[in-house]
């Protein structure tokens, strides 16, 4: 991280393990929003890092998504990771509209039916671990099959398609100079792919989460062929790129933290308490996502912040930020429960985000209940960790019993 004029460069390329990168913790530390430059974009922009202000941030229509469509705005990867009709890049009342249709099939209902088949798929794959025998690596035989599997199968994505999903998925999360013509490739490869396969439902509905969103309605208001296509193209991402980090996200810490994995163990009951304090602690991304623009002038933080200029905020400093928890630095599984940012905040906070829940729940909890001897099969320092994409999480996992 260096200065440059106004503006801090920030590559924000830290990997090392699950540490809080260093460079993010000194943004914090400052008095005031902070003037940053990224490696790709023509423009700098500025980083909101304390709770409250990423919450002003995500809340205020002054600060627009919509508004960086058409510009090279700053951000980690080449080639921006969002098409422009996605709701990603889109504001109130048109992404309202979206989600409120897109969300009806995450209420808990649906996700308590799907529940039992998630359960058989995580049980499946822990079997194959277990026949093959230790050690073993997690990350190949749970934590890349599970969720990719789980939403390959709810969107109706053959098995022959999804080791090609996933490679479509990496290539657009990869922050190398090089990957822009590749990630771009993907990009249209998958537009074509679900656009394809929404007029195929849309012909004949099959029981799956792209038919069941086709048939949501608000009214007569119904989603698009193309609002469908996009709808599902950002579910497969955000399900092979979430859960798949966070399940050897949190069994590394498992591993490496034995009174977190005894608490498991001896208290079942408190899953989705320690799970939802990982969930606020680990660092799951580099740096920073989808920026927004102002639209106004708008005095924030002891600076004014123009109209036309963009804004980066940070989920992983807000999930930090002291003044709202204790020991933000600490694990503590035993927390007060206080909504945390990792699954977004505002109009843009993740639709599936009930459904990545009750995957994580699964996954941890099958394996800790499977396999109470697990251990690492390696000193925690020769564990490989992703140095490729904005993602944080090890490459593998081996493990053993």
């Amino acid at each position: 991280m260096t200065e440059t004029g106004d503006a801090t460069t920030c590559p924000f390329d830290f990997s090392d393990a699950l540490e809080f990168d260093p460079s993010l913790a000194e943004l914090m530390a400052r008095d005031s929003i902070t003037r940053i430059r990224l490696p790709y974009g023509d423009a700098d922009a500025w980083l909101v890092t304390g709770f409250d202000e990423v919450r002003q941030v995500t809340t205020d229509h002054r600060f627009s998504r919509a508004g960086i469509m058409g510009h090279d705005y700053p951000r980690l990867t080449p080639e921006p990771i969002v098409a422009p009709e996605s709701i990603n890049v889109m504001d109130p009342p048109r992404s309202s509209r979206l989600r409120q249709l897109a969300s009806q099939a995450f209420t808990k209902r649906h996700v308590d039916r799907m529940r039992p088949a998630i359960t058989r798929l995580a049980d499946t794959l822990l079997d194959e671990m277990a026949e093959q025998g230790p050690p073993a690596d997690l990350a190949y035989h749970l934590s890349e099959k599970f969720p990719q599997h789980t939403i390959c199968e709810l969107l109706g994505i053959p098995a022959e398609d999804r080791s090609r999903m996933q490679e479509y998925a990496h290539q657009l999360l990869s922050t190398g100079p090089d990957g822009r013509q590749a990630a771009a490739a993907a990009k249209a490869e998958l537009r074509a792919y679900f656009g394809e396969m929404v007029g195929e439902r849309r012909r004949v509905p099959e029981d799956d989460l792209i038919s069941a969103l086709a048939a949501a309605k608000d009214g007569e208001d119904v989603l698009d062929d193309q609002e469908l296509a996009v709808m599902a193209l950002t579910l497969m991402l955000s399900g092979h790129d979430t859960a798949t980090c966070q399940i050897s996200n949190m069994v590394y810490l498992l591993l490496t933290r034995p009174e977190l994995m005894e608490q498991l163990r001896s208290r079942p009951e408190t899953l989705t308490t320690v799970l939802d304090e990982l969930l606020r602690f680990i660092p799951f991304r580099k740096g920073v996502g989808i920026p927004r623009v102002a639209l106004e002038d708008v005095e924030m933080g002891g600076v004014r912040i123009r109209a036309g200029d963009f804004v980066h905020v940070s989920y992983l400093t807000a999930n930090r930020d002291p003044e709202r928890y204790t020991d933000p630095d600490e694990i503590d599984p035993d927390r007060q429960a206080l909504p945390h940012m990792t699954f977004g905040w505002g109009g843009h906070r993740c639709i599936a985000a009930p459904l990545a829940m009750a995957e994580l729940e699964v996954a941890i909890g099958r394996l800790v209940e499977r396999f109470p001897a697990l251990r690492l099969a390696v000193p925690a320092e020769e564990v490989r960790w992703d140095t490729e994409t904005i993602r944080r999480f090890p490459i593998e996992l081996p493990v053993a019993w």
